[in-house]
């Protein structure tokens, strides 16, 4: 008897999919993983989460919450978080009324819904490269194309003179992103470096879209935020959040502002056809937006105290390039090695002292230009002052031997 073999055809995914970049600072946490069930202590440095633990107060909001129904909260986020986000910002100095905040799924989701409120399909936004890599996935998910101008490592990744930039700009780009203090970098940008934007930005008629996360991570100079320039308060877009600053990235709360009530409506919209954001994460961190420096305070201090470590640990490493971050807890590493991943990969997979090793982000991941930072890797400054100085000697042990094996 005859058999009839149907082929059976799937159906193919989207181009959207397909490009969608897995994450760089993540990819490596499962050889991580492996080495540590069979005794190998792994340092991380991989990823911007803080150890220092979430204050009390996070907690104790969290047993006032009322044991009935968790309820959707309204689309723009509960009147109690944007007062508090109200309140956080005039604390720094930064005017809002709450019809211009929007509560958001972490900074990630504010950052979406800045690139798809000011880009139509395939319009441009420029960013400066190294970038946080997530923004990559971001402009995917929007289907927005990232323009990169190239930073360099000998001036500590500061911006270059606004004629190189424009060089950039096309019919389609609709925003300049910044992240300011840098991730990866921890590059904090100088007033005379933002008036070169604000002139770009005015002169081109485009958006300027600043992620200031790490605000009160400064430890050279001073900051300013891009809502300090007045003569361009219809066109900036202020991205923040409140993971990194109180150490409570699992509760995702975050928020986009803007004077410009045509981006904050969109805003609104995008906002309602994700419902909302979670009740009771919103509530738990309302008494930190109040009095922010109370819990910032000590957690800058700690981080300043990293910075300086690895920065002096670095000095007795041969080889390296590197300079001072002046704020964040990141810095991009020049390392004398011709592939940063391979180095990385075999730092995780293979290479031990005294049953530790550490686990650090390969910086190709962090630029979207072919061929750039090859040789480079990003290190978080995420762990305890003892901590950070046994791993900043591995790598520099790690990298003797590495040389030894393939240069």
């Amino acid at each position: 008897m005859e058999t009839n073999h149907t082929i059976q055809t799937v159906p193919s995914i989207s181009n959207r999919a397909q490009k969608m970049q897995a994450s760089p600072l993540r990819k490596l946490s499962a050889i991580a993983e492996e080495r540590k069930k069979i005794g190998i202590k792994v340092y991380h440095l991989n990823i911007g989460q803080p150890d220092l633990p979430t204050d009390p107060v996070f907690y104790e909001e969290l047993l006032k919450i009322p044991r009935s129904t968790v309820a959707y909260a309204p689309s723009n986020g509960i009147p109690q978080t944007i007062r508090a986000w109200k309140k956080y910002f005039e604390n720094v100095g930064i005017e809002f009324d709450e019809n211009e905040i929007i509560v958001t799924q972490g900074g990630s989701e504010a950052i979406i819904f800045a690139m798809s409120t000011i880009c139509d399909t395939q319009d441009e936004i420029i960013v400066f490269e190294p970038f946080y890599t997530n923004y990559n996935g971001f402009a995917t998910l929007a289907d927005v194309k990232l323009v990169p101008v190239a930073l360099s490592i000998k001036n500590g990744f500061h911006l270059p003179p606004a004629e190189e930039i424009e060089k950039y700009i096309t019919p389609r780009t609709k925003g300049i992103l910044i992240t300011n203090p840098s991730n990866p970098t921890g590059a904090v940008y100088t007033r005379e470096e933002l008036e070169r934007l604000v002139s770009l930005v005015q002169k081109h008629n485009l958006f300027l879209l600043s992620d200031e996360v790490y605000r009160e991570f400064v430890y050279e100079g001073e900051f300013f935020s891009i809502m300090d320039f007045e003569e361009i308060s219809q066109q900036t877009i202020l991205l923040d959040s409140a993971s990194k600053r109180f150490n409570v990235c699992g509760a995702r709360i975050g928020v986009i502002a803007s004077h410009n009530q045509d981006v904050i409506q969109s805003a609104l919209k995008f906002g309602m056809a994700r419902l909302s954001v979670a009740t009771i994460e919103q509530l738990a961190i309302s008494p930190m937006l109040i009095e922010p420096k109370k819990y910032t305070d000590p957690i800058v201090q700690e981080f300043r105290k990293r910075r300086d470590v690895v920065y002096q640990a670095l000095s007795e490493i041969p080889g390296v390039t590197y300079y001072k971050p002046e704020g964040a807890f990141y810095i991009i590493v020049g390392l004398p090695v011709k592939d940063s991943e391979h180095f990385c990969q075999w730092l995780i997979e293979e290479f031990d002292c005294n049953n530790e090793t550490v686990l650090i982000a390969p910086a190709q991941g962090f630029y979207a230009t072919e061929g750039k930072g090859l040789n480079e890797v990003r290190i978080a400054f995420m762990l305890n002052i003892e901590d950070m100085k046994k791993s900043l000697k591995i790598i520099g042990l790690a990298i003797e031997e590495y040389s030894k094996k393939f240069n």
